[in-house]
């Protein structure tokens, strides 16, 4: 689906995502850009930093279906990035998190139906493929909502589609920024020296899932192929002249990440850069074209210690940007 003339709205607006996401849009013939949030502060802020007629802002929280009614009241685009995604406080606060991350799910899929938006898509994480902490766990299972949505939607054209990535350069609560800081005091915590992580910067994200929004039919789950990084590589070049401290694997984390299962493979098909995981139930499948691709070998998975893409230290620091 095009931009030009709709109006797209995005549930956690002020984050790095959707920060990232409004520099893009502004970039289009977009009629109206929607930033949805609780965050009043960042709103202000985010309203002093982007000067344009287009941009409406509106408090809220995807907890609250009535204000999700009246937010998605003639919106064509829904892009759900709203979530809490920090591991260990989702580990220490489990409930909070089932209520933003599915109940609020669910609501995004109630309130985008209601209201008779066109396309939604849903941001996850590689922590949602055989999950072993609970904000994995919870990304599962809005996933799940999400690819399901599309069959209850009814005769309207509601249509519901996930895009699945690894960890977010330089966003809030990265490793990276904390590296940045670290570093001033000559030492740097690193849990194991064998920890592998998929990489990807915001633009990519980004442009990610405006590619996605035009490929959509409904139930897929999008997944980039994209490098991994050893985090002992990062940590050596940000700061090769800091003593690193092994302190162990915390709460809640893997030693690697996937973001496609032996499970999901048998349902997966490959094209040049991405990978789409496709639902049980195609609906496309109903007076439209498949889907095309190349099904992927059996017992296919996509990890990061497997993947065949990793970053050496000079495209390392070409990542790093402004934390160089």
């Amino acid at each position: 689906m095009e931009m030009d003339g709709k109006v797209v709205l995005i549930t956690g607006g002020t984050g790095s995502f959707g920060k990232k996401f409004v520099e893009h849009m502004l970039q289009t013939d977009v009629r109206k850009l929607i930033i949805f949030s609780r965050d009043e502060l960042k709103q202000y802020e985010m309203s002093q930093e982007y000067k344009d007629s287009r941009l409406r802002f509106f408090i809220g929280d995807v907890r609250d279906l009535d204000r999700l009614n009246r937010a998605f009241d003639g919106v064509d685009v829904v892009i759900h990035a709203a979530a809490l995604k920090h591991v260990i406080a989702c580990e220490y606060n489990p409930f909070e998190a089932v209520k933003t991350n599915i109940l609020g799910a669910q609501n995004v899929i109630e309130a985008a139906i209601n209201q008779g938006v066109r396309r939604v898509i849903a941001l996850s994480t590689d922590k949602a493929a055989n999950p072993v902490n609970l904000y994995g766990a919870t990304k599962l299972a809005s996933d799940k909502l999400f690819v399901a949505a599309n069959s209850y939607s009814g005769t309207k054209d509601t249509r519901f589609a996930v895009v699945r990535y690894g960890n977010v350069v330089g966003s809030r609560g990265s490793v990276i920024p904390f590296f940045h800081k670290q570093k001033k005091t000559g030492r740097l915590p690193i849990t194991d020296e064998r920890m592998t992580r998929f990489w990807i910067t915001l633009d990519q994200g980004v442009q990610f899932v405006k590619e996605s929004l035009k490929r959509m039919k409904g139930g897929e789950i999008f997944v980039p192929k994209i490098p991994t990084v050893k985090i002992v590589d990062l940590a050596y070049t940000m700061a090769p002249e800091c003593i690193f401290e092994y302190i162990g694997i915390r709460p809640g984390e893997k030693l690697h990440e996937f973001m496609i299962t032996e499970d999901d493979a048998r349902r997966t098909v490959e094209f040049d850069t991405y990978y789409v995981i496709q639902p049980e139930f195609p609906w496309w499948l109903d007076g439209e074209e498949p889907y095309g691709g190349t099904p992927i070998r059996e017992h296919f998975s996509y990890a990061s210690d497997t993947n065949p893409q990793w970053l050496s230290q000079d495209e390392i620091k070409e990542y790093l940007g402004e934390y160089r």
